[in-house]
């Protein structure tokens, strides 16, 4: 059911939390791609919005908060007055109000891992940078996360999928912020955590992904005007890559994973579908124009019925060395959990920011991952010696203004943004 409305005053800014709970980074030795940091060439761009069903942005908002109590993934409504600009602002976030104490503060949401592998039937043998014209032949690649690759992740730890599943994204690892000890967590976690460090039950709060199953890989025949393979030559002698790098077209992906979301067993409201590929990043439209590429994820949600959706994410892990080194492996997957998790269904409005991360203009969504692409938090070791790659990512408070409510009275998980976002984004 929906608590009563809590108000919080901190200095200049005021937080209203509702809860709503409804019933429910250095690489391995053996990794080729990381011993030539300076092959990776390309930044991953913002992906288009895509939506789906009739309901524009304000209806599907008001949908949302008007039924929260009986949304079938656990979401707390909060409202706050921001100190950037003085306008209220209202949304929902994945997991338990903030101000919840005892073991009730703690949320883990069923996942699903899908893999994905692609059957390319076009291939690319050149690439004009200055026109975006791709050179292509008819021919046969795979791109599959769940085969070994020793040519980028040489003689161990070289299963893709296998190293997903054991990633600090989906297992536990110490997170330690400034010298401030978030636990042994998941990294999303620990960033949660971390961005309303000094209203939670610090014993006790947490958004984990869990239980996890990994599903049967997906299988997917690209039409040759829906994507193609890159040779590993394709940018010499600018560059080399360690293997082919796919680019599909980010529409037909989305037609691809919708279609499955209602067909996969266990995927329903209450969960989180994760779509991964393997060394294969996201164009806009047609993928013989190199001019469209290429995302490496997002984070999407579908109609499951008149008032309720299904969120989702597809995601590259990416080794190839197409990507700069900042997007390695589990880094997109890092960007697109904590964006999921701070505004699942896109209707988190914030004051205009801008001219930070991957993004060149002004937004004004909650999505905690882009102003900072490009900054990586620190690398993690796992059990199986392998580091991952984690971006750093914005706290609540950096969008919606000072003084902050995160760590140290940080603004972002690795002291990046130590200040708000500043004036209204012009």
């Amino acid at each position: 059911m929906r608590n009563k409305l809590m108000l919080i005053r901190i200095a200049s800014i005021a937080i209203a939390l509702c809860l709503a709970v409804t019933a429910t980074f250095g690489q391995s030795d053996t990794n080729t791609s990381d011993q030539n940091t300076a092959a990776h060439r390309f930044e991953p761009k913002h992906p288009p919005t895509i939506t789906h069903g009739p309901m524009s942005t304000a209806e599907r908002k008001q949908s949302i908060l008007s039924t929260i109590s009986g949304n079938p993934l656990s979401v707390f409504n909060y409202q706050v007055i921001s100190s950037r600009d003085g306008n209220l602002y209202e949304g929902v976030i994945v997991g338990r109000d903030p101000n919840t104490h005892g073991s009730n503060a703690e949320l883990n949401v069923t996942t699903q891992l899908v893999p994905i592998v692609f059957k390319f039937h076009t291939l690319g043998t050149a690439v004009d940078l200055k026109t975006g014209v791709i050179t292509t032949v008819s021919g046969s690649a795979k791109s599959d996360p769940t085969v070994a690759d020793t040519g980028c992740l040489g003689r161990r730890n070289n299963v893709p999928l296998t190293l997903m599943t054991q990633s600090p994204i989906l297992k536990n690892a110490d997170f330690v912020f400034g010298g401030t000890d978030m636990g042994s967590t998941q990294y999303t976690d620990a960033f949660q955590r971390a961005n309303f460090w000094k209203l939670i039950d610090q014993s006790n709060y947490h958004v984990r992904l869990s239980p996890v199953s990994v599903l049967p890989p997906l299988v997917v025949d690209v039409p040759p005007e829906s994507g193609l393979s890159l040779a590993p030559n394709v940018f010499e002698p600018t560059f080399s890559m360690c293997s082919r790098e796919g680019i599909v077209d980010i529409n037909f992906l989305d037609a691809v994973v919708v279609n499955q979301l209602t067909k996969l067993p266990g995927v329903n409201p209450g969960t989180f579908p994760m779509f991964m590929i393997y060394n294969t990043g996201m164009s806009f439209g047609d993928p013989d124009n190199f001019n469209n590429c290429c995302a490496g994820g997002y984070h999407g949600f579908n109609p499951a019925g008149p008032i309720t959706f299904q969120t989702y994410s597809p995601f590259d892990f990416d080794v190839s060395g197409f990507f700069v080194p900042v997007a390695n492996d589990t880094d997109i997957a890092s960007h697109e959990v904590g964006e999921w998790i701070n505004d699942p269904y896109g209707i988190n409005s914030t004051p205009a920011w801008g001219h930070t991360g991957q993004v060149g203009g002004c937004q004004n969504n909650y999505e905690v991952g882009d102003p900072l692409t490009g900054q990586n938090a620190a690398s993690v070791v796992m059990p199986n010696g392998f580091t991952y790659h984690l971006q750093e990512l914005a706290f609540f408070s950096w969008f919606f203004g000072n003084p902050s409510l995160g760590v140290h009275g940080w603004d972002s998980d690795n002291a990046t943004f130590v200040h708000d976002a500043g004036p209204v984004c012009q």
